[in-house]
């Protein structure tokens, strides 16, 4: 049955009214998850299906008369606009569509991102994988074609869309065999929340009250999703920008190139890693080791802050640390013991330290380097 109806009893007329359309939206009554939820908010974010109606039904015969059918009806294929994971024999990922070769596995894209995943994908990850960048485009003004669309269709799936396609498949986050690392990102989720919007046992049941709870649910998804987009185009996509440059100028701080200088403060780690990869050729033999930023981007005068670079982005173990004769001095005392002026402390396992102008952080940096 239409959700339409289900939907005008919880909602103002005027939102009823607008989402009626020539186009309709396909997925199966019943109980719902995250993967189906998420993929209809997607779907209500292109230009195709912004205003297209929604029925839930697991009847074959209606199915097949609808516009696009995601997460039932036992069919996948783009060109005909059906997208359901739950067939013998699926196994598309989100990458060229087969499970790739050892040696294929860590590839990464032109802008250091991975391109490879092995989990299933779900209806959401379908969903995404073929609308995504129109949706990101959509969504931020870039081009579909743009570096920056792909860079970010790349980054959504990995923190938001796998662990949703993953748990809907069944797919454990962790196993001995990666020795405790994990397989996919999960820092929502989301496919619990979503399933606690299904009916309570003890509560009244019926297809008009799981319609209008999965529009509530199918909303929740779409407005997370749009955060996170949000927070990937305005916050993260940017520091990247911020780190790229100084990874570009790096031999103009100091010959090794070991050296990076912010001129305002990022998140930076990530970005790092990835982009060290492609711009560094010896970055096995000459790692960068060090950052240098200011405490404050608004205050030109602004102390600075020399940090190390970790051998991995989590840990805690440094490619380099400072000076263990620095570490734990401070003020005046480390200036006398560096003979570097205006320096304020070095934190005393060695991964940070400061000093009250940029030179000086310049000097902490490649006196730590020669040492």
């Amino acid at each position: 049955m239409s959700v339409t109806n289900a939907v005008a009893a919880v909602m103002p007329e005027p939102i009823a009214k607008r989402i009626k359309s020539t186009k309709v939206i396909g997925t199966h009554s019943g109980s719902f998850h995250a993967d189906e939820a998420l993929g209809v908010a997607l779907l209500r974010m292109t230009d195709e299906y912004r205003d297209a109606d929604l029925v839930r039904t697991r009847d074959q015969a209606k199915l097949d008369t609808l516009d696009i059918v995601i997460d039932v009806g036992g069919t996948y294929d783009a060109a005909i606009n059906r997208y359901d994971h739950h067939q013998k024999g699926f196994t598309e990922i989100f990458g060229n569509g087969q499970v790739p070769t050892p040696a294929e596995a860590t590839p990464t894209a032109a802008d250091g991102s991975k391109t490879w995943f092995e989990t299933k994908l779900s209806s959401a990850g379908l969903v995404y994988k073929h609308f995504g960048r129109h949706i990101i485009a959509n969504k931020t003004g870039l081009g579909e074609a743009e570096q920056a669309t792909h860079t970010l269709w790349i980054k959504l799936y990995k923190e938001f869309i796998e662990g949703i396609d993953a748990i809907d498949n069944g797919i454990s986050q962790y196993d001995s065999e990666t020795a405790g690392q994990p397989k996919y990102s999960n820092r929502t989720d989301l496919s619990s929340r979503v399933g606690w919007m299904n009916p309570r046992w003890n509560e009244p049941y019926n297809d008009d009250i799981l319609d209008a709870k999965f529009v509530q649910a199918s909303k929740m998804a779409g407005d997370e999703f749009e955060n996170r987009l949000d927070y990937y185009a305005n916050a993260w996509l940017p520091a990247r920008d911020v780190v790229l440059e100084a990874v570009n100028k790096r031999f103009e701080v100091d010959p090794s190139g070991q050296i990076l200088i912010f001129n305002q403060s990022a998140p930076w780690k990530e970005h790092l890693y990835s982009l060290e990869a492609l711009h560094c050729p010896n970055k096995d033999a000459s790692p960068i080791l060090y950052v240098l930023y200011p405490e404050s981007s608004e205050k030109p005068d602004s102390k600075w802050r020399i940090q190390c670079v970790p051998k991995a982005a989590e840990g805690f173990e440094n490619r380099k640390s400072l000076p263990e004769a620095w570490r734990g001095v401070r003020d005046e005392a480390l200036s006398q013991l560096s003979g570097i002026d205006g320096c304020i402390f070095v934190h005393m396992s060695g991964f940070i330290g400061g000093n009250h102008t940029k030179q000086g952080a310049i000097e902490m940096a490649k006196k730590a380097l020669a040492a």
